[in-house]
């Protein structure tokens, strides 16, 4: 960890205004993240609302789909018609999810200081913060790995400057196989597949 990286995680550390998530800036266990993928009712994240949240461990070269945390949130706005095909998700499909404040809760619980990897994880992290920090008093400490820009290092050369970085684009090229989209555990495995073959990968290579 850099001096700069070191100092972030110590002022956020003294900032963090629930104590019953300190556990969040633990030693993380070794070999062992997290992917992450919302669903949420646009792709503005100044006003989207996350509806569900999937969460998949991973350890080592195994994805523990098993135990995956899958949330249904109420939102507190109207589901809009045009973005159900999207996210697939509809206003009866979750009038009995949680509370946002409840399903964040069970999120912290269960990624406590582990390692966070996603495709483009910018977009989930952003609203996860948006909606963290007036509860917490900071975003989230966890170290991100965004999965399109470890390929993006793995795959550019001054030969090959152009990489394209769809998902898509990605599976086909490390052979791994698709699953239905817009489903949030299949989406977090997804991005799990592509982190374990690139890490199997420079491993290997080392």
């Amino acid at each position: 960890m850099s001096p700069i990286e070191a100092f972030k995680r110590w002022y956020a550390r003294r900032h963090l205004r629930d104590p019953e998530h300190a556990g969040l800036f633990d030693e993380p266990p070794a070999d062992e993240w997290i992917s992450i993928d919302c669903e949420t009712s646009s792709l503005n994240p100044a006003e989207a609302e996350i509806l569900s949240i999937a969460a998949v461990p991973v350890s080592g070269n195994t994805i523990q789909r098993s135990r995956a945390l899958y949330l249904k949130i109420r939102p507190r706005n109207p589901i809009s018609p045009g973005s159900i095909p999207i996210h697939l998700l509809r206003q009866q499909d979750l009038e009995n999810g949680l509370e946002l404040d409840q399903a964040l809760g069970a999120l912290l619980h269960f990624i406590g200081p582990r390692p966070l990897l996603g495709y483009y994880l910018e977009f989930d992290v952003a609203l996860l913060d948006r909606a963290l920090k007036p509860r917490l008093g900071i975003a989230l400490p966890n170290k991100l790995i965004e999965v399109s820009g470890l390929y993006y290092d793995r795959t550019v050369t001054a030969y090959r400057p152009e990489v394209d970085l769809s998902l898509t684009s990605i599976l086909r090229n490390l052979d791994l196989p698709d699953l239905p989209r817009h489903d949030p555990v299949n989406d977090a495995v997804l991005a799990a597949m592509i982190f374990v073959k690139l890490r199997a990968a420079r491993v290997s290579s080392s």
